[in-house]
């Protein structure tokens, strides 16, 4: 009935960061250039920061969209786990078969899968969300993932993406290395300023033609 009233083609409050509706603020448009040169340009680490609901993982898929013909993408989002745990979670999503999670063994195939990516000429981006969930060990694991190299460039990226703990966190003496190679973008991501301007900027977006009209005017 909600939809039909407004002549909607869809719900538009939903619950996954569909980057369609990502409004791209002066902040956001920001965020997104430095993620994207940071990718092309091969750092090694990256790292965005803000608040719950700023936008950062509808970010990040959108960032996953723009560099899809030149990159292979994985998320990861289960990050309250054992070192081990982390690596065998990342090789599930590669499809990778990982019997006995042999730390040597997956360092052997997740290298084979890097340097076949590389071959087809594709970078190979890892995006950890919830990254201030992450316990100091597995930060650490992380960062020797970055040892994944050639003579000419990193053979593996990463982006963690946090809360303000992440920053906290990686300001600890105990993770120097890893903060030393990071390029940080840390900036709170004003996406709305009010519950209405979220609805004037969602309506539009899931309308069908002549639906807007009406959204709209129950924001007046």
């Amino acid at each position: 009935m909600f939809l039909d009233y407004y002549k909607l083609r869809e719900q538009p409050f939903g619950v996954t960061p569909d980057p369609r509706y990502l409004f791209q603020s002066r902040t956001h448009r920001e965020a997104m250039a430095s993620l994207f040169c940071g990718v092309t340009g091969g750092r090694g680490f990256m790292a965005v920061i803000a608040r719950p609901g700023m936008g950062k993982t509808t970010l990040l898929f959108q960032l996953a969209q723009r560099i899809d013909a030149t990159a292979k993408t994985v998320f990861l989002f289960q990050t309250h786990a054992s070192p081990r745990d982390f690596l065998r979670s990342l090789m599930a999503d590669l499809g990778i078969p990982d019997e006995d999670g042999d730390p040597v063994k997956i360092h052997s195939k997740l290298n084979q899968m890097l340097v076949r990516e590389y071959r087809k000429g594709k970078r190979f981006v890892l995006i950890i969300d919830e990254a201030q969930n992450l316990d100091t060990s597995v930060l650490e694991v992380v960062r020797m993932l970055s040892n994944f190299e050639n003579s000419a460039q990193k053979l593996i990226q990463i982006i963690l993406s946090g809360q303000p703990q992440l920053a906290r966190k990686l300001a600890s003496p105990e993770i120097i290395q890893l903060r030393l190679e990071a390029v940080y973008y840390r900036r709170d991501l004003p996406l709305y300023r009010s519950s209405f301007t979220h609805c004037r900027l969602r309506f539009p977006v899931s309308a069908v033609h002549g639906g807007c009209h009406r959204a709209n005017r129950a924001f007046q």
